[in-house]
């Protein structure tokens, strides 16, 4: 194989190996989709789709919006929610309590197996 074919792969190469890599970074964090579903269905956060891109609007305070770059619009959206979820959120044995601004019980969801009382630990912090 002569230099030229060798130089050619190698940059194909590294091509797809950043790419990948710069794919990783871009994914938001694991969820365990049961749990996270129901809880979301609490969540004051909304995204928002618009003509000049995505938006995340925030229902508590009088529809505060945020327009951070695509590629960091669900790394924010994840931001926002563990912070929402160590205000809002609270285990009390199988379950997980939800509250909102003002203390009150909105809402309970039943934790059905270890792996999602792991994530309420990892994710929301709780």
């Amino acid at each position: 194989m002569n230099v030229k074919k060798a130089l050619i792969f190698a940059f194909f190469t590294a091509f797809l190996i950043l790419g990948a890599v710069s794919m990783q970074r871009a994914m938001p964090d694991p969820k365990e989709d049961r749990i996270y579903m129901e809880i979301k269905a609490f969540s004051p956060f909304i995204v928002e789709k618009r003509i000049g891109g995505l938006t995340i609007i925030d229902k508590r305070y009088n529809d505060k919006k945020e327009k951070p770059d695509a590629s960091d619009l669900y790394h924010r959206l994840d931001e926002l929610e563990k912070l929402w979820g160590k205000e809002s959120l609270k285990v009390e044995g199988n379950e997980v309590l939800i509250t909102n601004e003002k203390g009150e019980l909105v809402g309970k969801v039943l934790i059905q197996n270890q792996k999602e009382r792991e994530f309420l630990k990892t994710f929301f912090g709780i």
